[in-house]
């Protein structure tokens, strides 16, 4: 008969690590089991709060330890690029469908308007300091929705099938996502992209309406749709966290 032995004299499995030490701190570190990975993969999380890491079946905690010791610089480079948060009060300079956007405030209580200045776009914004950074979200929110319906109607005929809904959010997982029964979510900050990443992205989950998943067949209808696919896929790899570090919240 096999012996037991106490709680406290089992072995005692090592922990997947939760954090990653860089130069001025250290980041939480989520981990993502994928089970057709086939190698560790590493990306910065939205804003740069923290790190995400995609592993295999099977990974060893000690060996998701050593490859986030190894890319310790690339992270440190990643965030550096993403300088500081954004926040939106009167003088900032947001992006805006590609675009730099400066935000000026104005005494006229009831103005909000978009102008082509000389050095690139202006929107000026009326009403109560405090509610400025509600009135531009207000703006942006509204602008998406008219971009991505917009794309999401083409893309849509293209397939000969019409989505059931349409709602924005302001998640950091993810961009967009599509149901089984044509409802699209979308992350309303795709309006600071320039548009053709916007327009991959409604392609990307109106492809979907055809093929749920992301095999050959999708990819192929989803580049047929959006001839810049992979271009749009490697901007939103490399520059969509930063979209995240603009502040919406009401100054202090």
């Amino acid at each position: 008969m096999p012996i037991r032995l106490p709680q406290f004299l089992r072995a005692r499995r090592p922990a997947m690590p939760d954090r990653v030490e860089i130069d001025g701190g250290s980041l939480p570190v989520t981990v993502r089991l994928n089970a057709r990975a086939r190698r560790l993969i590493l990306r910065l999380a939205p804003g740069g709060e923290g790190v995400v890491v995609t592993l295999p079946r099977g990974t060893a905690p000690a060996a998701v330890a050593s490859f986030l010791e190894r890319h310790r610089g690339w992270i440190e480079d990643r965030r550096s690029r993403l300088g500081g948060a954004i926040r939106v009060e009167p003088g900032a300079v947001l992006p805006f469908r590609g675009r730099a956007l400066q935000l000026v405030g104005d005494p006229a209580p009831r103005l909000l308007r978009l102008e082509e200045g000389e050095d690139g776009l202006l929107l000026r914004v009326g009403g109560e300091p405090q509610r400025f950074a509600r009135r531009v979200g207000d703006f942006l929110k509204r602008e998406a929705r008219r971009d991505l319906q917009a794309a999401v109607d083409r893309h849509a005929a293209s397939v000969s099938l019409r989505p059931a809904s349409l709602s924005l959010k302001d998640t950091k997982s993810r961009w967009g996502s599509c149901t089984s029964d044509r409802r699209l979510a979308f992350s309303w900050r795709i309006v600071m992209a320039p548009p053709f990443v916007l327009d991959y992205l409604a392609a990307h989950e109106v492809a979907h309406f055809v093929e749920m998943n992301h095999g050959p067949a999708f990819w192929a209808l989803c580049t047929r749709l959006c001839p810049r696919t992979q271009e749009a896929r490697a901007w939103l790899k490399r520059e969509g966290a930063a979209l995240h570090t603009v502040d919406f919240r009401p100054a202090p």
